[in-house]
């Protein structure tokens, strides 16, 4: 247990799968999560929130989003999105990036934002496709220069993107078929070159109990996180399974502190307690 204080706290959510009925199960799982955050995570810097906000992307569900965010009891700390896949993946590109613009107020596909001295970076797809994300070069271009700002091997950058990278957290493995990036190789290569960073990702929905929920890069790559889903989980039996979770993240001087919360019983993950150190060496 950590005795001092963190110089900077968030939470981590995804998946959230919003669907227009106010009595879904996943919108009721979302309540309960913002209800845990407005709890425990007093003196947050933000929610970040790694895409699929919506089932459909359709109007009614986003409606429904704003109605639980506004409703939910307690102060909550600000929200930060990328898109996912379901958010912008399954009707008419244009149209539906055009609707997540407007219902989320984001400007663009990948933004970044300071945060009490601490780098937070969001990617996110240029187009529209079912269940992978396509980077375009300039995109790839921005994030490597935006991994040099004032960048040092003892300060932390977040990075969060919707869809894992190949063969690195839990459902990204080659067999497991949920790893998702089309620029697999070429986002890789920037990441190789800059192991401050820590990378969350979504869309697997794996529970965090699973062996792989944090890879540690294996001195090739930054430490990468899955943050499994708040509407339903999936297990490394291939199989679904209820239940509703996120992390918590604390940074201190030496190293940063990834702790996985279970929404749906309030009580910690002891299997996803994670710990990254730093300085990172090159």
């Amino acid at each position: 247990m950590e005795l001092q204080k963190p110089l900077l706290s968030f939470q981590v959510i995804t998946d959230t799968h919003i669907r227009a009925d106010a009595s879904h199960v996943y919108n009721l799982n979302l309540t309960r999560a913002l209800e845990d955050i407005a709890a425990n995570g007093r003196g947050s810097a933000g929610i970040m929130h790694i895409g699929d906000i919506t089932d459909h992307g359709f109007p009614e569900e986003y409606a429904e989003w704003k109605r639980i965010w506004k409703s939910a009891s307690g102060a909550l700390p600000p929200l930060y999105l990328t898109m996912g896949n379901h958010d912008v993946g399954f009707g008419e590109w244009e149209e539906e990036l055009g609707r997540y613009f407007k219902e989320t107020g984001t400007a663009s596909a990948y933004h970044d934002h300071w945060i009490d001295g601490y780098h937070f970076i969001f990617m996110g797809t240029e187009e529209g496709m079912e269940i992978f994300c396509s980077l375009s070069d300039e995109q790839l271009k921005w994030l490597d220069a935006k991994l040099q700002e004032d960048a040092s091997p003892d300060r932390p950058v977040f990075l969060f993107l919707h869809q894992p990278l190949k063969d690195t957290v839990a459902g990204s493995l080659e067999e497991q078929r949920w790893y998702g990036v089309v620029q697999d190789t070429e986002l890789k290569a920037i990441l190789a070159r800059h192991p401050q960073a820590i990378l969350f990702t979504g869309h697997t929905h794996w529970e965090l109990e699973a062996p792989r929920s944090y890879f540690d890069g294996e001195k090739r790559l930054p430490a990468m996180f899955n943050a499994a889903s708040i509407a339903y989980l999936w297990t490394d039996e291939d199989e679904a399974k209820a239940g509703s979770q996120g992390y918590y993240v604390d940074v201190y001087p030496d190293h940063v502190q990834v702790r996985g919360r279970d929404f749906t019983s309030g009580k910690w993950i002891d299997a996803a307690q994670f710990k990254v150190s730093y300085p990172k060496e090159s």
